[in-house]
């Protein structure tokens, strides 16, 4: 613990939502809901109009839909969030060398190792400045969070919700933990909770009362001397600037089961080639492939298979993902396939065996083409990737709500909806007044699929979208954890934001 609040926590505002509402002038001060927008999609971020309507991040969409019908419901453009992403951490990075990014929106920053701030009252006017600089450049709202820990750095983000700033003086975090749920402590979830429940213990205060050998009792050696640490307000947790990813991993959820065994294969095929995508962008190699398959009845099985070396070759990671799919039964019905590549490293070392095998079967035809996935969109309800923003100028059919458009006589716009043959687009941009709105065939040639602009002009910033070197769930969009770790293997359904 230090003796000044110089570790700080940045998590911007509603970020997805808050992007769209920018982007949309139309849309700002209405509730926005970003996520998989079919029966089986997911809430990724809501706005706060929409969350008082009982709306949350993780939340099905359908249960969205019943609670706030009358809210925008939006695709998600990673694409464009990664790149406002990247002007946000370059201005933390500003700050000082040691920033630790736990997804796009959100990181902590070690002031002191970069010299911005020596105490409390000199951290403040950092803090205040930053988000400053922060709305200036990218037209959105951050709360910040100063402690002398990532931990209560973190909490005070969170009592800082929305556009605020809260400090933590060094001496009263106990009061701070004292009356919050043990559920704020890292590494608490439902089981842990149900057991402390039983044991009378619902708050951070009842687990210092608690004392350390009641915690060891009930949670064994090392969970229970950290929980209790923690519940004191002791956090020695340094902000690490280089986290290396654990895999990276891509999946789809299906409005409908899909029973047919062809089609399984060929979305395991089209899956490994987006996983070896982005292994690729984040400069990557990995040893271990990992299939994940989930039935309509949400049991879930995963299998692995280790190669001789690691491999970025899409024949080679198509390959063993078929194989591993030939040991599980699909015949039920699928609702979610993922592939994952695991075991990273920064070199290639093929099995030529392997890939003189794969190129082969491609040679043949029996595996589809591996570019073509790669700007595919993605399906309604599916879970949301990059992809679902299309490079200028490709045509689309699949009109999504919220994605990008350009038509000749009527400039950029966006999807408002589309069905029955018809496609309804709003035309504004970011710093429009909100615009007119036009109905056209789905075909029309003249509509066509366009990049989003920037919410504030500026210089670019490069594109990572590389699981691992950053939601989600994505990168910078790796899945959080309550410990602020990487989730492993095949990313989880849906993507979330608190």
């Amino acid at each position: 613990m230090r003796d000044a609040a110089t570790v700080l926590h940045l998590d911007m505002d509603a970020f997805y939502a808050a992007v769209e509402q920018a982007a949309k002038p139309s849309l700002r001060g209405k509730p926005v809901i970003v996520g998989g927008l079919g029966p089986r999609g997911v809430v990724a971020t809501a706005s706060y109009e929409a969350r008082r309507f009982g709306v949350h991040s993780a939340m099905p969409t359908a249960q969205a839909r019943r609670r706030c019908p009358n809210a925008a419901y939006l695709t998600p453009r990673f694409g464009l969030y990664r790149r406002i992403s990247g002007r946000v951490m370059e201005r933390l990075s500003v700050l000082s060398p040691l920033v630790e990014p736990l997804s796009l929106d959100e990181a902590f920053v070690d002031l002191e190792a970069g010299g911005a701030a020596a105490d409390s009252a000199a951290a403040t006017t950092v803090a205040h400045r930053l988000r400053a600089d922060i709305r200036a450049e990218t037209g959105l709202s951050g709360s910040v969070g100063l402690a002398g820990s990532k931990l209560l750095a973190k909490i005070a983000s969170e009592r800082a919700k929305p556009d605020g700033l809260v400090v933590v003086e060094p001496g009263t975090e106990r009061a701070l933990l004292a009356p919050l749920t043990v559920r704020t402590l890292p590494g608490v979830g439902p089981a842990t909770a149900e057991v402390l429940r039983r044991a009378g213990i619902a708050t951070v205060g009842d687990t210092a009362e608690a004392g350390e050998d009641e915690l060891l009792r009930l949670l064994g050696r090392a969970h229970g001397s950290t929980l209790y640490a923690m519940a004191l307000g002791l956090d020695d947790r340094p902000v690490v600037a280089e986290r290396d990813a654990k895999s990276v991993s891509v999946e789809d959820t299906y409005d409908v089961d899909l029973t047919d065994r062809t089609r399984v294969q060929t979305e395991v095929a089209r899956l490994a080639d987006r996983c070896v995508h982005r292994l690729r962008e984040a400069g990557r190699s990995g040893r271990t492939v990992v299939v994940k398959v989930r039935s309509y009845d949400f049991s879930t099985l995963t299998r692995s298979e280790t190669l001789r070396g690691p491999t970025d070759d899409p024949a080679v990671v198509r390959a063993a993902a078929a194989r591993l799919l030939e040991g599980i039964d699909t015949t039920a019905g699928v609702r979610l396939l993922g592939v994952g590549v695991s075991g990273l490293a920064d070199y290639t070392q093929e099995d030529l065996f392997a890939q003189a095998a794969a190129s082969a079967e491609a040679e043949v035809g029996d595996v589809p083409d591996p570019g073509r996935a790669h700007g595919a969109p993605v399906r309604p309800g599916g879970a949301a990737d990059g992809g679902a923003t299309q490079a200028a100028g490709e045509r689309s059919r699949s009109w999504l709500p919220g994605l990008d458009v350009h038509h000749p006589a009527y400039g950029p716009g966006w999807v408002q909806g589309s069905g029955v043959g018809r496609v309804t687009v709003r035309f504004e941009q970011p710093g429009s007044p909100p615009g007119p709105v036009r109905t056209f065939p789905v075909d029309d040639p003249e509509l066509t699929a366009a990049d989003p602009p920037m919410l504030v002009p500026g210089p670019p910033v490069a594109d990572d979208s590389a699981s691992g070197a950053g939601q989600p769930s994505e990168p910078a969009t790796r899945p959080k954890s309550r410990s602020g770790g990487t989730a492993g293997g095949p990313g989880a359904e849906g993507t979330s934001k608190p």
